[in-house]
């Protein structure tokens, strides 16, 4: 039996798909220009004024967009200027790490309303129902048009699913995130490693050099390494989510700690936090109560001018460097873009950071740019609301 083609659907489909590409076109033009009048969106992106004006009205019911005042007239009447909604909360995102969960409400332009912090429980089921608590008070309190709650984890995960494969610091093994959450909330539930929900952010609320740049890479540096990889401003997870985990790279011998593998001979084991801690417990004389500062607490010391605490802080980099040149070769990417509470010390470590990687590129390669997260500590946080918020203004791909 000979299949027939519906030429009509075929049409209808193309429309549709025409319309939605324009929608997102105004409505990341309101994002990334605004205040902006409808004229000047006509004028910026070739649109017929007509299509321009039913995208707006349809945005301003939708409560994506308002109107926000007047702009300069140019000889005729004053034009009406858009900007996004400003008032109430559109995601809530849940960034879940080794020591600490935070969960927070953001507006549409990824400001921070509000948010709640607990320590993570080993317990998983203990800390998603406090999550989701703290989601349901946070929606209670933000009235809004919420569009999803997006979580961020330090560990393996199946973002199609929704799932977590493996968290190494506690031994999460297969888990459903996203269903504890969605049925405590009602929320459709976005999941994602840290270092990708990290290189989201930088996509979406870096600066310009980086989100408008078309590869990069983030390393995000905590108890572990990892690294999120954006390919012509998509991220690139891979068959199952499993792309980037290149803080299993081997790269050395007898690290200071163990990797979360178990391994000493992994790029974690000598550039992650854990192993700047160890690296200045080894020259003090308290190592034990050493071994008790957090990775920020160590870089406080070395901002305060402590002599091993800036040792063990530029030997890290070293490594971290190490790692970051073979990312550079093997990739090229334009930027290399490094988060993590190591950012507030970029002064001390930036100059290992660029000799590592200019001793290791080749001279006739092309060399990334090493730059700081411009958003830092709060990385994977804000990652975990761009899960939410990407989804909203990312453009729709064409058929």
């Amino acid at each position: 039996m000979t299949r027939r083609i519906d030429l009509k659907r075929i049409h209808t489909a193309h429309f549709g798909t025409m319309r939605a590409i324009n929608r997102q076109i105004v409505l990341n033009y309101v994002r990334d220009h605004g205040p902006i009048s409808r004229a000047e969106i006509a004028r910026r992106t070739a649109l017929q004024r007509s299509t321009i004006s039913e995208i707006v009205d349809s945005l301003l019911v939708e409560g994506l967009v308002e109107e926000i005042g007047a702009g300069r007239s140019t000889g005729g009447r004053c034009p009406t200027l858009l900007g996004l909604r400003a008032s109430g909360a559109a995601a809530i995102g849940v960034d879940i790490g080794p020591a600490r969960t935070t969960v927070a409400a953001c507006d549409l332009a990824g400001c921070v309303l509000e948010r709640e912090e607990f320590e993570t429980d080993h317990d998983f089921g203990q800390t998603i129902r406090r999550a989701a608590t703290a989601a349901v008070r946070l929606l209670g309190r933000n009235p809004g048009q919420i569009e999803g709650i997006g979580v961020s984890l330090p560990g393996l995960v199946d973002p199609a699913t929704g799932r977590l494969i493996y968290v190494p610091y506690f031994n999460w093994h297969d888990l459903d995130v996203a269903r504890g959450l969605e049925a405590a909330t009602g929320l459709k539930v976005a999941v994602d490693n840290d270092a990708n929900a990290a290189a989201l952010a930088e996509l979406w609320f870096g600066r310009a050099e980086v989100s408008e740049a078309r590869d990069f890479i983030m390393v995000f540096i905590a108890e572990g390494v990892g690294t999120g990889l954006i390919f012509d401003r998509q991220i690139y997870r891979g068959e199952g989510g499993a792309a980037g985990e290149f803080g299993h790279m081997v790269i050395g011998e007898r690290a200071p700690v163990p990797c979360s593998c178990g391994g000493y001979d992994c790029w974690e084991a000598f550039a992650s936090g854990r192993a700047a801690v160890e690296r200045y417990a080894r020259l003090v004389p308290d190592a034990e109560g050493a071994r008790l500062l957090s990775f920020a607490q160590l870089i406080d010391r070395a901002l305060d001018g402590e002599g091993p605490a800036r040792e063990a802080l530029r030997e890290t980099a070293r490594y971290l460097g190490k790692g970051i040149s073979n990312l550079v070769v093997g990739f090229s990417p334009e930027i290399v873009v490094v988060g993590g509470a190591i950012t507030r010390a970029w002064e001390l470590v930036s100059d290992i950071l660029a000799e590592a990687v200019k001793r290791s590129v080749r001279r006739d390669l092309p060399a990334a740019r090493i730059t700081p997260s411009t958003i830092g500590d709060e990385a994977s946080l804000m990652g975990a609301l761009s899960l939410v918020l990407a989804d909203k203004f990312a453009p729709v791909a064409a058929i």
